[in-house]
């Protein structure tokens, strides 16, 4: 990619997007486009289409997604996987009529099977069962991954599709029904934080930042207790979900960035297709993470110590934990040149920091 090419990220406002779109301004590229949800749905296939003809991009960052944790996935199956269907098919096939000269999709390692052996390589890919409770999403992120394949090998496009671990960092979703395990837990101990020390208006500003079921901190705070003992908020005690012995991988979302920016810039399709000379091609993505694990019981108690967080903290196992372990494998990426920076600790550090300062 050139510094002046035009390049456009597709979810430039998500945890995901404004992380590649803010490594990309810092690497000097000048002619980044975003559009927001109001400005272009990208469920419409005819609204992508006319933002392709009149804009051309030279280059396209698929990090738009419709995401959430274990409830949301399992609650609103439909809406994983139609909504991301349609959002994948939409820009990949306009992303090929309008002759784009790079794709990065961005998957995540959910596409592998729930008893794949650890670490998980690229080549675990569709050898076993997935978790139930978000299989939907991980069909539509197979899918994606390979429709990007598919051009590549009958048209000849370069189209790479990444799949990134567990992700964190600035501009996550936190919201308590359909965030991820590590957002969700950060707010529920702040959450827990407030109610243990009485801090009453700093719990309100929390939820006039971000309501609970539409109800911010203007409501009576016996209401406000009520509904987040429905997320195991307590006064005097923290619940969450499972038994927390899964095992955990997490990647700071501007790590997850700089590995996306770097293959774009050094990496393609033709560097990740297999050497001998099998009619077979496949398994040419890339795992994106740290190869490390925690498990969330660890995660718990280093998140409560470091927001100093004195209550108890137990868990509910009638919950479901979802798939024990997920742990990549990340020695391709390795070989092509690129390794994580931030821990996890350094990371919870960073991401308590930012949510306060959000507030």
């Amino acid at each position: 990619m050139e510094k002046h090419s035009k390049i456009y990220v597709a979810g430039h406002r998500g945890l995901v997007g404004s992380a590649i779109r803010n490594n990309l301004l810092s690497k000097g590229y000048t002619r980044l486009l975003g559009r927001s949800h109001a400005e272009l749905d990208l469920m419409e296939g005819p609204a992508v289409e006319a933002f392709f003809a009149a804009e051309q991009p030279e280059y396209v960052v698929l990090a738009a997604a419709h995401v959430g944790g274990i409830q949301a996935n399992n609650v609103y199956r439909a809406d994983f996987i139609y909504r991301n269907l349609q959002i994948q098919q939409n820009i990949i096939g306009a992303a090929y009529r309008h002759k784009v000269k790079k794709l990065l999709f961005l998957g995540s390692t959910c596409i592998y099977p729930r008893d794949a052996a650890q670490p998980i390589r690229e080549e675990a890919l569709l050898t076993g069962p997935l978790e139930y409770t978000n299989e939907p999403y991980a069909i539509a992120k197979i899918a994606g991954l390979k429709l990007c394949e598919s051009f590549n090998l009958q048209y000849g496009t370069n189209f790479i599709a990444v799949m990134p671990t567990n992700l964190y960092g600035p501009n996550d979703n936190f919201d308590l029904e359909r965030s991820h395990v590590l957002p969700a837990m950060v707010r529920k101990m702040f959450l827990a934080d407030c109610l243990i020390r009485g801090d009453e208006l700093l719990l309100r500003r929390d939820l006039d930042n971000r309501p609970v079921e539409c109800l911010d901190g203007k409501a009576p705070l016996p209401e406000i207790k009520v509904l987040l003992q429905k997320y195991g908020i307590y006064p005097d005690r923290l619940e969450l979900w499972g038994t927390g012995k899964p095992l955990r991988e997490f990647l700071w979302s501007e790590d997850m960035a700089d590995a996306c920016v770097f293959i774009m810039e050094r990496v393609d399709f033709e560097d990740l297709r297999p050497k001998d000379t099998s009619d077979e091609v496949r398994n040419c993505h890339i795992n994106i993470g740290t190869g490390k694990e925690i498990s969330i019981a660890a995660l718990a108690a280093m998140i409560a110590e470091k927001t100093g967080y004195t209550g108890k903290i137990s868990f509910d196992a009638s919950k479901p934990d979802g798939t024990m372990r997920k742990l990549c494998d990340v020695n391709k990426l390795h070989k092509l040149g690129w390794q994580h920076r931030v821990d996890i600790s350094e990371g919870l550090d960073r991401i308590l920091d930012w949510y306060r300062r959000s507030l």
